[in-house]
C-alpha cells in the first residue's frame, strides 16, 4: 500500500450506506399508509395506481431486501452493497436529492454559459395552482405566455427586436410549498441579458439592468391578463365586472381531486375535522418594511413574480446552489418531527409574515399531502426555452457542452463537436459522481486502501438476496460477540520513562 493511499483514507470523508428503514419519515408512512389506504377503500374510493405505486416503491426504496449491487475494491477486496431506489419524483427524499444533484450538475456544465444569470419566480392564485395540478397539460401552455412576456422585455430592454436576438430561460416547475401544500409555481433561471450577432456575424452576449419595481408591476399585470384571457378561451375560466371562477365539470370528483383542493387551501383533507384550516403553530411576527428598489416582489389578483436572485457569470458555484435549491425535493426530513400527542409537526422553510412557524397535522391526513404532491407520469418538470431549447439552432453555439442541432457553420474549436454520438455528447450521472460532487465523498475509491472500485454484481433474485443478507447478519452477530469477550482495556504501567519524577511520586 501506498502513503499516498494511506494519507488519503485518513483524510477522505467516510461513506455510510443510507438506512430509510431508521428515518422518521419512513416509519410514518410505513405504518400509517396501509391505513389510510384501508380507510379509502371502505368509503369506495381508491388513490389512482400512479399514486399507490409512489408509495409502495418508497417502502421499497434504500431497502437491501429488494435488491442491491454488490462494488468490490480491486486492490484490498473490501465490499460494500447499495441498494437499489426507487427512481420516483414524488416525496421520496433519497431520490429527490439524487434528482437535485444530477440536475444542478448538468446545467452548471453543459447548459449554461458564463454570463449572468436571473432566477424569476411565478406564483398563482390558489385557483389556478388547483387547476395547474388538475390539468398538467396546461402548465405548457401557460408557461409559454410567461416566457414570450419576459423574453420580450428582455430584448426590448437590450435594444433589440425578436429578429435580431434571442435570450433563453430554463424553467422547473415545483408543485410543492415550505407547508407541504400543493403550490403549483414556475422557477425560470433566464439569460440576464440577450444574445445578438455583431457585425462580424459573431454572436455576443448583451446584459440589461436588474428589473425595476416599476417594470415588475407592469409584467405581472401583463401576466394575470394574458394566462386569464387564454383560460377563458379554452372554457375553464369565467368572468364578469366582479367576480372570476373556475368551471370545472362533474367528472373530477375522485378523492385524489378533492386531496389537492384541500391541499392548495391549506385545509385538512380527511378525518373529523376535514374542511378545516390545518392546525399552526404561531409565534410573533416580524415587523419588516419592503423598501422600494430592485429584486422586490410584484403581486397582481394572486400572482406574484421576483426576479431578485442571479448569479454573475464567474459565480459558478452560486449558479450551482440555485440549481439546487429550484430543483429541491419537497419533503425536508430534517424538518419533520413528532408531536406529543402523535401528530406530525412540520417546519416552514421561512416563517410567514403572520408569525406561523409550523404545520400540524394528523398522520392520515398527512399521507393525503404526501399524495397530492405525486405529479403525474409522463408531465415534464424541467422545460427549455429559446436559445436553450432543443430545437434551437443556436443551442450548440451556447451552451458549454455543445449540445443541439448541427450548425451550418462551426468554428474550429467547436469541430470535435462532430465526432461524438448522441451518448457521448451527454450521459447521467452515476451515483458515484452524484455523491462525489454534493458531498465530496469519492466512492468509486475505497476508504481503508484507496484502490479503486468498481460494480461487479446485480443481485436481484430473492432467495439470493436473504442468503447474503442472512449471511452478513451472522457475520456481524460474531463479530460483536467476539468484541465483547476481549478483556477490558487497562492504562500503560506507571514507569519512570512515561511519568517524570513528580509524577510518579503520587502513585507510590
Amino acid at each position: 500500500m501506498s502513503p499516498a493511499r494511506n494519507v488519503w483514507a485518513s483524510q477522505a470523508p467516510y461513506y455510510e450506506r443510507h438506512q430509510p428503514e431508521k428515518t422518521f419519515l419512513y416509519q410514518l408512512v410505513q405504518e400509517h399508509y396501509p391505513v389510510f389506504k384501508s380507510s379509502l377503500e371502505g368509503q369506495g374510493q381508491s388513490l389512482p395506481r400512479y399514486v399507490q405505486r409512489e408509495f409502495e416503491d418508497f417502502l421499497q426504496c434504500g431497502r437491501l431486501e429488494y435488491g442491491f449491487l454488490r462494488v468490490r475494491c480491486e486492490d484490498c477486496h473490501h465490499e460494500r452493497l447499495v441498494a437499489f431506489s426507487c427512481k420516483r419524483r414524488g416525496f421520496c427524499p433519497s431520490c429527490g436529492a439524487r434528482r437535485m444533484a444530477e440536475s444542478a450538475a448538468l446545467l452548471v456544465d453543459e447548459v449554461f454559459p458564463k454570463v449572468p444569470i436571473r432566477q424569476w419566480v411565478l406564483s398563482f392564485p390558489f385557483q389556478l395552482r388547483f387547476l395547474l395540478a388538475r390539468h398538467p397539460e396546461l402548465m405548457g401552455k401557460v408557461l409559454g405566455i410567461v416566457y414570450r412576456t419576459v423574453s420580450t422585455h428582455l430584448i426590448r430592454q437590450a435594444g433589440f427586436t425578436k429578429a435580431t436576438a434571442q435570450t433563453g430561460a430554463v424553467t422547473l416547475i415545483q408543485r410543492f410549498g415550505s407547508a407541504l401544500n400543493l403550490n403549483v409555481h414556475y422557477h425560470m433561471l433566464f439569460l440576464d441579458g440577450v444574445y445578438a450577432e455583431d457585425t462580424y456575424g459573431q454572436r455576443r452576449f448583451h446584459r440589461v439592468k436588474a428589473p425595476t419595481q416599476h417594470e415588475l408591476n407592469a409584467l405581472v399585470n401583463t401576466l394575470s391578463h394574458r394566462v386569464a384571457r387564454c383560460l377563458e378561451k379554452r372554457g375553464l375560466l369565467e368572468r364578469d365586472a366582479e367576480n372570476t371562477w373556475l368551471t370545472l365539470d362533474e367528472e373530477g370528483g375522485d378523492v385524489l381531486t378533492q386531496m389537492h383542493g384541500s391541499s392548495v387551501t391549506y385545509r385538512i383533507a380527511t378525518g373529523p375535522q376535514q374542511g378545516s384550516k390545518v392546525f399552526t403553530l404561531q409565534t410573533f411576527p416580524h415587523c419588516e418594511s419592503e423598501k422600494p428598489g430592485y429584486g422586490q416582489a410584484a403581486k397582481v389578483a394572486g400572482f406574484s413574480l421576483h426576479a431578485g436572485v442571479m448569479a454573475e457569470g464567474h459565480q459558478r458555484d452560486k449558479l450551482e446552489r440555485l440549481c439546487r435549491y429550484v430543483s429541491r425535493p419537497a419533503v425536508s426530513e430534517k424538518r419533520l418531527a413528532l408531536t406529543s400527542n402523535g401528530h406530525v409537526r412540520y417546519e416552514l422553510k421561512t416563517p410567514y409574515r403572520n408569525g406561523t412557524t409550523h404545520v400540524i397535522f394528523e398522520p392520515m391526513d398527512f399521507m393525503a399531502k404526501l399524495a397530492a404532491l405525486v405529479p403525474k407520469p409522463r408531465v415534464n418538470l424541467t422545460r427549455f426555452h429559446g436559445v436553450f431549447a432543443p430545437n434551437s439552432k443556436h443551442r450548440v453555439q451556447v451552451t458549454p457542452a455543445k449540445r443541439g442541432k448541427k450548425p451550418d457553420k462551426l468554428e474550429a474549436a467547436d469541430t470535435d463537436w462532430l465526432d461524438k454520438t448522441p451518448e457521448e455528447r451527454h450521459h447521467a450521472m452515476t451515483w458515484m459522481q452524484r455523491l462525489k460532487r454534493v458531498f465530496n465523498i469519492d466512492i468509486e475509491v475505497c476508504e481503508h486502501c484507496g484502490g479503486h472500485v468498481k460494480v461487479i454484481a446485480s443481485i436481484e433474485d430473492p432467495d439470493i438476496i436473504e442468503q447474503i443478507l442472512k449471511h452478513l447478519k451472522q457475520k456481524a452477530a460474531k463479530a460483536d460477540t467476539n468484541h465483547h469477550n476481549q478483556p477490558p482495556e487497562r492504562a500503560p504501567p506507571l514507569t519512570p520513562s512515561l511519568f517524570g519524577p513528580s509524577q510518579t511520586r503520587l502513585f507510590n
